[in-house]
């Protein structure tokens, strides 16, 4: 068994505003294994790095995403609500991303936010923008919508798509292979049951969200899940690595 991987939770979030490239820039200078990140659609139609279907929560701004113009999301602070120094952060496009990972190797796990607003297209666009980076084999797309799971699928029949849930489902595995979908991206408690562990022994990809404490970090290390997505990915990778888990 590998080791467990260690996620930044929309970059590091802990330390910096979620889902900006100062956020993203932490995580690739910690050596993360992988990147999580959400995406919405603008009013034109542009992929933007944001968690929440509105603006008011992380910028100096209100309203809808999707009534807003690229150019006018991008007017917007994004940084000063987390800390003064992140002031003039701004939202990034999913290309903005790709461009900063270029050539790391970190994996990307760009999660569809269409559980909510169901964006007309968005599963294109993420796969156009990937294959423009040639990002595709780096890339996992997980949703709490698994029919737009199901769209990405069709599109292309050999990215990692993964499901998204917070209960515990009965072999979640083979019902995620019904969409063509394969790891389990799930909420920390579910990460815990014998689904999980059971998910884990057939080497099915239980990626476990999200996860801060350390006492939680040294359990599910020990569990052998195979990956922690977390706000503090500097706090996880010391806790892995000073475990000393074998490659």
């Amino acid at each position: 068994m590998g080791r467990t991987k260690i996620y930044a939770h929309r970059g590091s979030k802990g330390t910096h505003p979620e889902n900006t490239l100062e956020a993203f820039k932490e995580a690739v200078r910690l050596g993360v294994d992988g990147i999580e990140l959400d995406v919405h659609l603008s009013k034109d139609g542009k992929l933007v790095i944001i968690h929440d279907e509105t603006v008011d929560r992380t910028t100096d701004g209100s309203g809808n995403v999707r009534d807003m113009t690229l150019d006018e999301l991008k007017s917007l602070d994004a940084g000063s609500w987390f800390g003064w120094e992140f002031q003039g952060a701004a939202i990034p496009t999913l290309d903005e991303v790709l461009e900063l990972l270029a050539g790391t190797g970190i994996m990307l796990n760009v999660e569809i936010k269409s559980d909510v607003i169901p964006y007309e297209g968005i599963e294109q666009k993420v796969l156009e923008a990937l294959e423009r980076h040639s990002y595709k084999e780096q890339a996992i797309i997980s949703s709490f919508n698994h029919y737009s799971l199901k769209k990405v699928r069709k599109l292309d029949p050999y990215i990692e798509t993964a499901i998204l849930f917070m209960e515990v489902l009965h072999e979640p595995w083979a019902y995620a292979k019904t969409i063509g979908a394969f790891g389990l991206h799930v909420y920390l408690p579910v990460a815990y049951t014998e689904m999980a562990r059971t998910a884990t022994n057939l080497g099915v990809p239980v990626r476990v969200f999200t996860v801060n404490k350390e006492k939680n970090m040294r359990e599910l290390i020990q569990l052998g899940v195979d990956t922690i997505m977390t706000d503090y990915p500097e706090r996880a990778l010391e806790i892995r690595n000073g475990r000393g888990g074998e490659e």
